[in-house]
């Protein structure tokens, strides 16, 4: 509806997890790192954690298009963790392409360990990836770690992708699952942008969506500034301001975004309520409190407080340009 009157080719603020609009910040390069470190190398179970709206499916997606460029890797990607252990089974062997319709428990894994084996014995790579890992039940986790067993001597046969809010972190840490937590190879944590990277993620997604540079700033930088308090930095809150802001603007024949919108748009919103202006880091610690008090198994996670980043042992950094996603590992 804007394009044209912005001078644009696409919408830059879209919502939809589109790999072709992905902004590589040093978190993020770390985590799409871990992900395909953890793939090529056979390294077997990898977690990487953010809260809601850093942009996590975005990096699986990301990652499936690294995958798709290579014949010898098969995935089931699970975006829908709400199941049974054997309604998970199921979802799995069917999304390898595999037979699963009225088969038992029993008749799956022998299908799956089938598949799985046969594939290491041709150097062949094997993924399982779970989106929204944090609502998997316990028994579903651990059902995840009995399938973590096919290796060989010298690597794992079954790579696997656990992706997910911080409550999964929660569970990982509980003293029920700490079997499962010991064999994490690689484990990351997105979080939110910092001001800078607000800059710089809103002036690349404008500049993928055929911006001018050198034309009028749409977004000036106190507006940005703006943006950044009220979305936290949180990518997806992001695009929804500036997709929203830029709607108003042209509705209203302006050149540029101007504070007076972000406000209009952050009310419209709600993102002026009390819980939108908490500071995440307290946000954080208080839900933290919050899990000290209502769970006493839980160790590191609620000793130390959510982490920033943890950073990754031997596995470097991945610097992606707008064209291209192939991490330098």
């Amino acid at each position: 509806m804007y394009k044209a009157f912005f001078k644009l080719n696409r919408n830059p603020f879209e919502l939809t997890p589109d790999p072709n609009c992905f902004v590589p910040t040093k978190r993020h390069d770390e985590a799409l790192a871990a992900l395909y470190y953890g793939v090529r190398r056979h390294k077997g179970l990898v977690v990487v954690t953010g809260e809601v709206g850093t942009g996590k499916t975005l990096l699986l997606r990301c990652l499936l298009r690294l995958l798709e460029q290579s014949k010898d890797i098969a995935y089931a990607y699970l975006f829908n963790s709400t199941l049974c252990p054997t309604e998970f089974l199921q979802y799995t062997v069917a999304d390898f392409g595999l037979p699963a319709s009225g088969k038992n428990k029993c008749e799956l894994l022998t299908e799956l360990s089938t598949f799985v084996v046969t594939r290491g014995a041709h150097q062949m790579t094997t993924v399982l990836i779970v989106d929204e890992a944090h609502q998997l039940s316990d028994e579903t986790l651990e059902e995840i770690r009995m399938l973590s067993n096919l290796e060989t001597p010298a690597e794992k046969l079954l790579q696997i992708m656990l992706v997910g809010q911080p409550e999964l972190d929660g569970k990982l840490d509980s003293f029920g699952l700490r079997q499962l937590k010991q064999r994490i190879a690689l484990r990351t944590h997105l979080s939110s942008l910092t001001a800078q990277e607000t800059t710089i993620y809103i002036e690349k997604r404008l500049r993928i969506a055929g911006a001018d540079p050198s034309s009028c700033l749409l977004f000036p930088a106190h507006v940005v500034e703006r943006i950044h308090r009220y979305s936290q930095g949180l990518p997806r809150l992001i695009n929804t301001i500036c997709e929203n802001a830029l709607i108003t603007a042209y509705a209203k024949r302006l050149p540029s975004v101007t504070a007076e919108i972000v406000e209009e748009v952050a009310k419209d919103f709600r993102l002026d309520s009390p819980l939108s202006k908490m500071n995440l880091g307290e946000w954080s610690s208080n839900r933290t409190e919050f899990r000290r008090v209502t769970s006493s198994r839980s160790e590191s996670y609620i000793s130390d407080g959510p982490p920033n980043v943890r950073h990754m042992r031997h596995e470097p950094s991945v610097t992606l340009e707008e064209s291209s996603y192939e991490p330098n590992i």
